[in-house]
């Protein structure tokens, strides 16, 4: 049906067979890589066997179907008016899954249901998009307001919270992609970068802590370097004073060249007191700058060099204080520390291992050793992907991982041909759920990010994720149906 007004067309049945497409893809070779990774040598099962793991995951394909369907059903203005409400209820599920679940494999994160198990948190990921969207398709709306900043920042915080109560710190960290939708609607690239620069901070400040230099350890010492190289990029990007970024470098490096020099002079030279000093005068330029110029950057780039000495001094007391020592010690394992491969270890070693030993064209569907013999754990759920890996090789590996990309792009340009914030703020808060997802898992899998138990989307074996998703896709794909058209 077409419905005309003076100047636009709102467009019905219109659904985006391609994704659609994807979609279907993905839960048939998720399903086929199940049976795969569930088959067991003595004890076969058939593929529609309800007893065996991919039985259970066809029936769960199967309502999966049926809740897409009704989801495209459904006019497109109910996700809108009814947004808050799915959240705040998806708040109170968390609230009382935290209360009632019983601890299972470390966390409290799954309700029980008679014969059914149900992941609260899953189902987040689609309310906090529609919360989202809808709080950034408020009249007038700018994002860089104090109070908008604060209602979106609650929006993503306080599920994170909630799950992190819960032990669920991967599901967590999945909540904090949204932070690339509000990228997308004119967050400051500078707050995601700190954000990335947090991260590299973390990684050098943990693996090479054990090393002292003089006051400072290895890893504080090449972050003060990298703060003050940071400095000056900053200082190039916002406010393109080649001068300014002339002179902290200049200033910077005269400290460690006089430093140098008294070395001859039989002096006791602490290089990381040294490097201290450079990033003090650094702070010191950007705060004269700032009283003389009165440019705000200077002082944001002032705040982001304190910050960044604070937060690497932070860093080891978090990790060894904060942290739980399972989860240390699968960042240390992660970053070559350890080998553990009896423990935390264990699981990424044996899926290396599954993974390498399928080569390039892989052994064949349901000929893998590695998983056929249970050495690999959560190798039907978490770990689905080392499956993939050994019994169809390099070249079956790359095309799934093509085919996501493929998926990915579809998504991002469904994104941007939506005529409202709304629909558009959604879409990229689906395309930054499955982006990180995708990179996470992998990642785990293949032993360059720590392990911390995220399925990979229509694969991974169960009924919470599968639904979590379908969900999550199928509302965008509603909202894409009814985009409007001038």
């Amino acid at each position: 049906m077409v419905y005309q007004g003076s100047k636009e067309i709102v467009e019905k049945g219109n659904t985006d067979w391609v994704t659609v497409g994807f979609y279907l893809l993905f839960v048939l070779l998720g399903w086929l890589n199940i049976y795969a990774a569930s088959f067991d040598l003595e004890h076969a099962t058939s593929l529609f066997d309800l007893s065996g793991r991919a039985g259970m995951q066809l029936v769960w394909i199967g309502t999966s179907l049926l809740l897409a369907f009704s989801l495209l059903k459904i006019e497109v203005g109910f996700y809108e008016t009814y947004s808050i409400a799915f959240y705040l209820a998806g708040i109170a599920l968390l609230l009382l899954t935290l209360l009632v679940a019983q601890e299972i494999n470390g966390s409290r994160s799954w309700l029980i249901i008679g014969p059914v198990r149900l992941q609260p948190a899953e189902f987040m990921k689609f309310t906090i998009a529609l919360a989202l969207a809808r709080v950034c398709n408020g009249y007038n709306f700018r994002l860089m307001e104090r109070k908008n900043l604060l209602i979106v920042s609650i929006i993503i915080l306080l599920p994170v919270l909630l799950v992190i109560a819960q032990s669920e710190t991967g599901t967590a960290l999945v909540y904090l992609a949204f932070l690339l939708v509000l990228y997308r609607e004119g967050l400051p690239g500078g707050v995601l970068f700190m954000g990335i620069a947090a991260v590299v901070y973390f990684v050098l400040g943990i693996k090479f802590s054990d090393v002292q230099i003089g006051f400072f350890s290895k890893g504080e010492l090449i972050t003060l370097l990298l703060i003050i190289i940071f400095a000056a990029a900053m200082v190039w990007n916002y406010l393109k004073r080649q001068r300014v970024v002339f002179t902290i470098l200049l200033m910077s490096a005269s400290v460690f060249l006089v430093s140098y020099l008294l070395s001859f002079f039989s002096v006791s030279v602490d290089w990381g007191v040294t490097a201290l000093i450079a990033v003090s005068l650094v702070a010191l330029y950007l705060l004269v700058l700032f009283f003389r110029y009165r440019k705000k950057s200077y002082l944001f780039i002032l705040f982001f060099v304190m910050g960044s000495f604070v937060f690497i001094e932070s860093v080891e007391y978090v990790f060894y204080d904060v942290l739980q020592p399972h989860q240390q010690m699968r960042i240390k394992v992660t970053l070559g520390m350890e080998q553990d491969l009896s423990g935390a270890g264990y699981h990424v070693g044996q899926s290396k291992i599954a993974i390498g030993s399928g080569g390039l064209t892989g052994k064949g569907f349901l000929n893998g050793t590695q998983t056929k013999l249970k050495y690999v754990p959560e190798q039907d759920t978490d770990f689905i992907f080392c499956t993939i890996g050994e019994e169809h090789g390099f070249i079956g590996s790359a095309i799934i991982m093509i085919l996501f990309m493929a998926f990915i792009l579809r998504l991002v340009s469904l994104a941007e041909r939506q005529t409202t914030i709304f629909g558009r703020v959604y879409g990229y808060g689906v395309v930054s759920v499955f982006i990180f997802h995708l990179i996470v898992n992998i990642g785990m899998v293949i032993g360059i990010m720590p392990v911390i138990g995220i399925p990979l989307p229509f694969f991974s074996y169960g009924g919470s994720s599968l639904w979590g998703f379908t969900i999550l896709l199928f509302i965008f794909l509603r909202i894409d149906k009814s985009r409007k058209r001038n």
